[in-house]
């Protein structure tokens, strides 16, 4: 039942633009860091709506029959590693200082559904492991970047804790590369979710062609 309601074309649009959303408004909520930053380290710097950009390219793609699986991939492993890096960063923050803005709080909770969200739909994801190999990549040469070169997301009253969170940050990318591959290609080969909708390869399978 859940299943079917996730799998949902009526789900899956209503999620798009959620992402597509969240998306612009991440990027709008980095402006002011990417006014500063280098142009070679912009690709690198607006870490979660880069997330939910892939997991809407996936999206998007994917209502019209077709799988694109490295991005997929990076969707999967970015989607969670941030997703729990920015609630766990604002419950420090909320630790330390003892208070916590509305805008903290959202963002915990919309940053825990990006996490949950690459879970729920790990079963339509059609990658490989080179294609993870390469999102591994991408996700550990991103903490090269955040905390050799210091192009880090700004937490005002952890920026004394950098060097702790750049070791945490490590480990929860090796934690979310390895929930990936267990969620997807542990078992040898990624589950069989048919779309509750048509598609371009569902007319290809039904034709007999």
């Amino acid at each position: 039942m859940l299943r079917t309601y996730l799998f949902h074309a009526h789900t899956l649009k209503l999620l798009f633009f959620i992402n597509l959303i969240g998306t612009i408004y991440g990027y709008y909520w980095y402006m002011s860091q990417l006014q500063n930053t280098p142009f070679i380290f912009i690709p690198f710097v607006p870490d979660s709506p880069t997330a939910s950009l892939f997991f809407t390219i996936f999206l998007f793609f994917y209502l019209r029959g077709n799988n694109i699986p490295l991005i997929e991939a990076l969707a999967a492993v970015t989607l969670i590693k941030y997703g729990i890096w920015a609630v766990v960063m604002n419950l420090l923050t909320l630790i330390i200082s003892g208070q916590l803005s509305p805008a903290g709080y959202m963002l915990m909770i919309s940053h825990g559904a990006m996490a949950l969200q690459a879970c729920l739909y790990s079963p339509l994801y059609r990658f490989k492991w080179y294609h993870l190999a390469i999102a591994a990549v991408w996700t550990l040469h991103n903490e090269i970047i955040d905390y050799v070169y210091d192009m880090m997301p700004v937490y005002g009253s952890l920026t004394s804790y950098s060097d702790h969170i750049g070791y945490f940050t490590f480990w929860l990318s090796i934690a979310s590369i390895a929930i990936v591959y267990f969620l997807t290609l542990y078992h040898g080969e990624q589950s069989s979710v048919k779309p509750h909708f048509k598609t371009k390869n569902n007319e290809k399978s039904t034709s007999g062609g």
